[in-house]
C-alpha cells in the first residue's frame, strides 16, 4: 500500500549528527540498520478533518523544531493503514488506536491472523472517543434505535468500523441490521448533512472538527452509552474506558454524554534508532505546553496516562525515558 497524500511539514532541514535515525549499534533490529541515514521521519496519521491529522501535524511542527529531525506529515486511512505503513517501511511513526495496535500485535480481529510485531509503542497521547453522532431530526434517541437506519461505520477496516462493531453487538445489533455505509468523517459528516445517512460513529478526540463544522449549520444530537452496556463492553473488550463528552462541546448539545474511549497512541517502527525514539519520547512530553497550544489534545499528554492500556512492548528509547522519569517502573 503506498498512500502518497503527503504535506511536507519542514523537508528542509537536515539531521542532527547526534540524532542518526538508522544509527549503527543503536537499532532494535540489528539486520536492518543502514549506514545511511534517511533524510526524514515520515509519520502517518489519518483523513485530512480528523484529529488525527490536525494533532499529529501540531506535534510533527514541533517535534522538527525542537529535535531537527524533519517530519513529514501524512494523510491516510488511519489505524490499520498506518500499522501496515510501518510494516511496509513506507512510515516510521504513526498514530493508532491502542485497540487496533492490539489486534495488529496478535494478528486477530481486523487483522485476521497476520501478525504485526515489527514495531513498538512510544506512547498514549489522548483519549478518543466513540461519538455516535446523529441527524436530530431522524427520531433516534438511543444506540438501539440506530437498528434499520442508515448509519455510516468509518472507513472500510478502520478501527472505527470495529469499535461501531462492538457497540452495535452489545444493543443486539449487526451490522445486516443498518444502512452500512463506510465513509471517512468528512464524508459521513456531508452525508448526513445532505441527510443521505442517519448516523455515522466517529472515534476521535472530541471535539473533532468534522463534527464541529457539522453541528454550525445542522442540528445534531450524540447518542448515549448506558452504564450497563459500558460495563458489558468493557468486560469484553478491556481496552475501552469510560468518557463523558462535556456538554457545550458541540453546537446543541449541552448536557454530558456518557459514552466509551480508546487511546489514541504514537507507534514506531523497530527500525528507529534507540538515541532517536528517546530524543522524540522527550521532546514530545518536554513540550506539552506548545503543543497544547497547537492542538486542545495536547493539554491531555501525560506520562502516567501514556503507559496505562498498552498491550505491546515500549521501543527501548521510548522505555528508557518514561523509566528515568519514573512513568514506568
Amino acid at each position: 500500500m503506498k498512500l502518497k497524500k503527503v504535506v511536507a511539514m519542514t523537508a528542509v532541514m537536515a539531521l542532527t549528527a547526534g540524532l542518526s535515525v538508522y544509527a549503527g549499534g543503536k537499532g532494535q533490529e540489528a539486520g536492518d540498520q543502514q549506514s545511511k541515514p534517511p533524510a526524514r521521519i515520515r509519520m502517518a496519521t489519518g483523513g485530512n478533518t480528523g484529529t488525527y491529522y490536525a494533532y499529529g501535524s501540531a506535534v510533527g511542527q514541533i517535534l522538527t523544531n525542537k529535535t531537527k529531525v524533519p517530519i513529514t506529515i501524512q494523510s491516510t486511512g488511519a489505524s490499520k493503514a498506518n500499522i501496515q505503513l510501518i510494516a511496509q517501511g513506507e512510515v516510521e511513526i504513526a498514530i493508532v488506536q491502542n485497540d487496533v495496535m492490539d489486534y495488529a500485535y496478535r494478528g486477530v480481529e481486523l487483522f485476521n491472523g497476520d501478525k504485526i510485531t515489527n514495531f513498538s509503542a512510544m506512547g498514549a497521547l489522548y483519549a478518543e472517543v466513540c461519538q455516535i453522532i446523529v441527524n436530530a431530526g431522524a427520531g433516534i434517541a438511543s444506540v438501539a434505535d440506530l437498528k434499520g437506519k442508515n448509519v455510516s461505520v468509518g472507513d472500510a477496516g478502520s478501527g472505527v468500523e470495529f469499535n461501531a462493531r462492538q457497540i452495535l453487538e452489545a444493543y443486539g445489533i449487526t451490522f445486516n441490521d443498518i444502512g452500512k455505509q463506510n465513509l471517512s468523517f468528512g464524508a459521513s459528516a456531508d452525508a448526513l448533512r445532505d441527510n443521505k445517512i442517519d448516523a455515522f460513529f466517529c472515534v476521535a478526540g472530541a471535539p473533532t472538527t468534522a463534527v464541529l463544522d457539522l453541528a454550525t449549520n445542522k442540528d445534531i444530537t450524540v447518542l448515549e452509552i448506558d452504564a450497563d452496556h459500558v460495563s458489558q463492553i468493557i468486560q469484553k473488550y478491556p481496552f475501552y474506558t469510560t468518557y463523558a463528552i462535556p456538554g457545550g462541546t458541540y453546537r446543541g448539545v449541552a448536557q454530558d454524554v456518557q459514552t466509551l474511549a480508546v487511546k489514541a497512541t504514537f507507534i514506531v517502527s523497530n527500525k528507529l534508532a534507540e538515541d532517536t525514539v528517546y530524543q522524540l519520547t522527550k521532546t514530545l512530553f518536554e513540550s506539552k505546553t506548545e503543543i497544547a497550544q497547537a492542538h486542545a489534545k495536547g493539554a491531555e499528554l501525560s506520562p502516567s496516562y501514556a503507559v496505562g492500556g498498552i498491550s505491546v512492548p515500549f521501543h527501548k528509547g521510548a522505555e528508557k525515558y518514561l523509566r528515568e522519569i519514573g512513568a514506568l517502573k
